[in-house]
């Protein structure tokens, strides 16, 4: 080895060392322990998959998980697909209205927000969940289908120990300021604006 590449490897090995250090610091001054709440947001493709992956997460750990859809359901996902035929033990329940500019039915929409919120809390107040995922949820905010404040009441009151996924574009200033983490799916550049079909498996 070239006397070069050895100072190349102490370097290397020196800011690793630090950056190690850091790490566990940072990991050791984390010593609360608590379910943690999620939010999805952005107008970037990949909310729903990241939540998907996180309900895998949880149950290779045998844990306990529910999962709300709203807006979806009216065509099938690989995700209901999946959940149905290889996860039967994971309640999931979907509004099943399709999208709402489809349905254009503004009392029809809130009437269906409603019901499936009340599907929502049942899990949201049962601590044998340990994670609850509401996908798409931030659309029943932004359009006012569901009372804010009753939905945020809810969240912040939930069981210590579960942990929340919620995605969806926007979400309000209010539940950002609720939940612990908030992860934001840039869009850059998308398939579809380029003429290409929703593919399946990949984009439902």
């Amino acid at each position: 080895m070239s006397e070069d590449q050895q100072k190349k490897n102490a370097k290397h090995k020196q800011a690793m060392q630090k950056h190690k250090e850091k790490v566990d610091a940072n990991i050791a001054a984390a010593d609360i322990q608590r379910g943690v709440a999620v939010l999805l947001t952005g107008n970037g493709k990949g909310k729903s998959s990241s939540a998907f992956g996180m309900v895998i997460r949880a149950l290779g750990y045998g844990q306990k998980v529910g999962v709300v859809q709203f807006i979806k359901g009216a065509q099938l996902s690989g995700e209901e697909l999946f959940l149905k035929n290889q996860c039967p033990e994971v309640t999931l329940y979907q509004m099943g209205t399709g999208f709402t500019w489809n349905t254009q039915d503004r009392s029809g929409d809130i009437a269906a927000a409603e019901r499936t919120w009340a599907e929502a809390e049942k899990m949201l107040t049962d601590a044998t969940y340990d994670l609850v995922v509401l996908d798409e949820m931030t659309y029943m905010l932004a359009y006012k289908y569901l009372d804010e404040s009753k939905v945020l009441e809810t969240l912040a009151q939930r069981p210590t120990e579960q942990s929340l996924v919620v995605t969806g574009r926007g979400g309000g200033n209010a539940l950002q300021a609720l939940v612990d983490t908030v992860s934001e799916v840039k869009d850059i550049k998308h398939a579809f604006k380029a003429g290409i079909k929703a593919r399946k498996g990949v984009d439902y």
